[in-house]
């Protein structure tokens, strides 16, 4: 019984110290190195980049069926 209640205190003072290690790294020199506005930026750039093309030939093909 002795070795018990001795393995279970060890076992709580373990699981008690846990948390103060499960904090985590800390990245927020990483994510304040990152302007958010200009990410917004970029992203809208490439999808307008993408969409670009597919509203031509929209275009072109709603014209073309116009004048037919």
């Amino acid at each position: 019984m002795n070795k018990l209640s001795a393995s279970l205190g060890a076992a709580a003072l373990a699981a008690a110290s846990a948390p103060a290690f499960a904090a985590g790294p800390d990245f927020t020199s990483l994510t304040g190195a990152v302007d958010a506005t200009t990410l917004v930026t970029g992203l809208l750039a490439v999808g307008a980049i993408m969409i670009a093309p597919r509203l031509a030939r929209m275009g072109i093909r709603w014209i073309n069926g116009g004048v037919r």
